[in-house]
C-alpha cells in the first residue's frame, strides 16, 4: 500500500475514517490521504543557540529528514499541522526550511496556529502554507492546537477533536521496579492528543481513563497500553 520501507504503523479507526499511526509520531489518513503532525518546533534548536545555549543543529535536521521519509512513505496529497510549527521568530534554520518546502513545493500544507506559530502571514504566505487562527474541520475531523473545545453547531454533527500542545506521555513499569517516560499517542472517545514530533521537548504525563487508548512510542515500535 504504501511506499518505501519503515516499519509497519499501527491501523486505528476512528469514525470509520481510517488512520495509520507511525512510531516516528505522525498519523496518516487514508480517506483524505493526508498526513497529521503537531508540534514540530521547528528552529527551536536555534532559539536556544540564539541565547548562548549549545544545541547541535543536527537535531533539527534529524526531525526534518524524519519528516521527508515520512512524506516518501505515506505519499500524502497534503500535511496539516496542529499548531507549533515553528517554535519562535525567525533563526538561520528557517532557511534549512525554506529549501526543503522548496523541494516539495506540490505539498498543500494546512497550519493552525499553536501558540509558538508568531511568524508574519507574509512569511507563512512565501512559503505556500495555509493557516487558521483556532480551527480547521475537515469530514468528520476537527483539528485545533489546543485542547480547549473544537466549537461545534447545533445543525452539524460532532467532530472528532484532534489536538496537540501537551506533548503527552505515559510512564511504564518494567523490570526491577524501573519506571520509564516515552511519548503516545491519546485517544478518547472525543479526542485525539498528539505526540510531539520533536523529540527535542519534553512530556506531560497522561492519566487514561477506563476505555481510552494509548499506543506508546517505545524504540521506533507502537505499544498498546491498554
Amino acid at each position: 500500500m504504501f511506499a518505501n520501507s519503515m516499519k509497519t504503523p499501527t491501523n486505528f479507526s476512528v469514525k470509520d475514517q481510517q488512520l495509520w499511526l507511525s512510531p516516528d509520531r505522525t498519523v496518516f489518513w487514508e480517506e483524505e490521504k493526508a498526513l497529521i503532525v503537531s508540534d514540530m518546533h521547528f528552529g527551536k534548536t536555534g532559539h536556544f543557540r540564539k541565547a548562548g545555549i549549545a544545541v547541535p543543529q543536527g537535531v533539527f535536521k534529524e526531525d526534518l529528514q524524519r519528516l521527508v521519509h515520512q512524506l516518501q512513505y505515506f505519499q500524502p496529497k497534503q500535511l496539516i499541522i496542529v499548531g507549533d510549527l515553528f517554535h519562535s521568530d525567525a533563526n538561520k534554520e528557517l532557511q534549512l526550511f525554506q529549501k526543503w518546502r522548496d523541494d516539495l513545493a506540490d505539498l498543500h500544507i494546512e497550519l493552525i496556529k499553536g501558540n509558538h506559530d508568531i511568524l508574519s502571514e507574509h512569511w507563512y504566505s512565501s512559503m505556500n502554507i495555509s493557516t487558521h487562527k483556532e480551527t480547521l474541520k475537515i469530514n468528520k475531523f476537527c483539528f485545533q492546537h489546543d485542547m480547549g473545545k473544537c466549537q461545534q453547531t447545533s445543525d452539524e454533527e460532532t467532530h472528532y477533536l484532534f489536538s496537540g500542545h501537551i506533548h503527552p506521555g505515559i510512564q511504564i513499569s518494567g523490570a526491577g521496579r524501573q519506571v520509564l517516560k516515552f511519548p503516545c499517542f491519546y485517544f478518547t472517545d472525543e479526542f485525539c492528543v498528539l505526540p510531539a514530533f520533536s523529540k527535542f521537548t519534553g512530556i506531560a504525563l497522561i492519566e487514561p481513563k477506563q476505555g481510552e487508548v494509548v499506543f506508546a512510542i517505545v524504540n521506533n515500535s507502537l505499544i498498546h497500553c491498554n
